[in-house]
């Protein structure tokens, strides 16, 4: 038995890859602040750019979600109550809730917005039903589970709530070290509070055992010739399992990423877009595309991929040894803003391309078309070889029409581009 169809949720950085989100499938986005959330380096939003993209995504049917999801000190607690009733005051539309994990900032929230929708954080280490009661007592729609949860712990959960309280769970994206990203590294080493939203992600880094009476004596602890990465795991990636995820009763599939670019949005929204619609049609149209799920996910930026926590804990296969790098197959060029009456394409650009380069023009609906670009010229129409300037304004002549809101993306060299 299926149930009900869950939301597909996606991170946006900021304005762009909202827009990316909303084109490219998503159900609702959640996006942050320019404080408050626990992506403080992403791109984030100001207030205009808030209110502009929940006016954007609500006319095309989708929900946004802001993140207030830090664990508050007292010297943050009056900014929050001003940063909820500016969200509160926001005009002509609202976000649709508001996604918390520190008790205080939820009795604020609720004070300040009392019909505000509040969903708790995976933050707040959600691991079984209990927790999902006390908090749908205290006035909370939705619960984000652990990620240290499996599929049967979620089943328990779903058999003991509410059959109107949801669950959020995380289906894909970066995995945390610590537990429901409680991490103290970051803040140990740099300064940088991670539950602050100041990560540094020191979990990627390298590191050797130094024993203590003997200071700068560093002893290597390697499974190859350069090293070991001992706290750097596996990308989560459900894509083969929507039936199992579904039948545990999750409502909403989360892609993690709100440090990531429009094209990671676009190509991880597109293919758990396709997978979700192709389950609930007919499962043997699911199992069938798997393959192109599999396929399209893998051109955008990730670590290898395994199950998490959903089957059994992790073992020595889900953390990464020998490196802290990506598997990076394309190179995002810029998104189509505007499509001119003669047919040039303008871009904002993201990395440097030039006349003659062949590239591909990814599109909403799930196809991908080769173009090679036979003109190009900047923001004053003057014609120009290449494009070398970050975020610079660009119109293109392709030899392949792009649409409106159409990625363009380049594969990789083998030994990089």
């Amino acid at each position: 038995m299926k149930g009900r169809k869950p939301e597909l949720l996606i991170p946006a950085s900021g304005p762009e890859a909202l827009r990316t989100a909303v084109i490219f499938g998503a159900d609702a986005v959640y996006i942050g602040g320019e404080a408050y959330g626990l992506r403080a380096k992403a791109k984030n939003f100001s207030m205009g750019e808030m209110a502009e993209g929940i006016a954007f995504a609500h006319a095309h049917g989708v929900k946004v979600y802001v993140t207030a999801n830090i664990l508050a000190h007292n010297g943050d607690l009056e900014g929050a109550k001003r940063y909820f009733a500016e969200l509160r005051d926001m005009r002509p539309q609202r976000a649709d809730a508001l996604i918390i994990s520190d008790p205080g900032l939820f009795t604020l929230a609720r004070e300040v917005w009392p019909e505000a929708e509040i969903h708790i954080s995976t933050q707040a280490n959600n691991t079984n039903y209990r927790t999902w009661l006390f908090w749908w007592k205290l006035g909370a729609k939705r619960v984000v589970s652990a990620r240290e949860l499996s599929l049967e712990e979620i089943a328990l959960i779903r058999r003991h709530i509410p059959a109107e309280m949801e669950i959020e769970s995380f289906v894909h994206g970066a995995m945390c070290i610590s537990y429901s990203g409680r991490c103290l590294l970051s803040n140990y080493f740099t300064g940088r509070d991670a539950n602050k939203g100041a990560c540094t992600h020191p979990c990627r880094w390298k590191y050797a055992v130094v024993e203590e009476t003997r200071p700068g004596a560093y002893l290597p602890v390697y499974e190859n010739e350069r090293g070991t990465f001992i706290f750097n795991s596996t990308d989560l990636c459900m894509i083969d399992h929507i039936p199992e995820l579904a039948a545990a009763g999750i409502d909403s599939f989360k892609i993690e990423g709100r440090m990531k670019t429009a094209l990671y949005v676009a190509a991880v929204a597109r293919a758990y877009r396709r997978a979700l619609d192709d389950y609930f049609e007919d499962e043997e149209k699911y199992r069938k595309n798997r393959e192109w799920y599999r396929a399209e996910i893998a051109k955008c930026t990730h670590r290898p991929f395994s199950t998490g926590f959903y089957f059994g804990k992790p073992d020595e296969n889900t953390q990464i040894y020998d490196n802290s790098t990506y598997v990076d197959e394309y190179t995002y060029l810029g998104c189509v803003r505007e499509v001119s009456s003669t047919m040039l394409a303008r871009i904002e650009q993201r990395n440097k391309f030039r006349v003659g380069d062949v590239i591909e023009i990814m599109k909403p609906d799930g196809g991908n078309v080769e173009a090679t670009v036979e003109a190009m010229y900047d923001g004053d129409l003057q014609p120009v070889e290449s494009c070398p300037h970050a975020k610079q304004r660009i119109w293109l002549r392709l030899s392949r029409a792009a649409e409106m809101y159409d990625l363009l993306r380049v594969r990789n060299d083998p030994d990089g581009r």
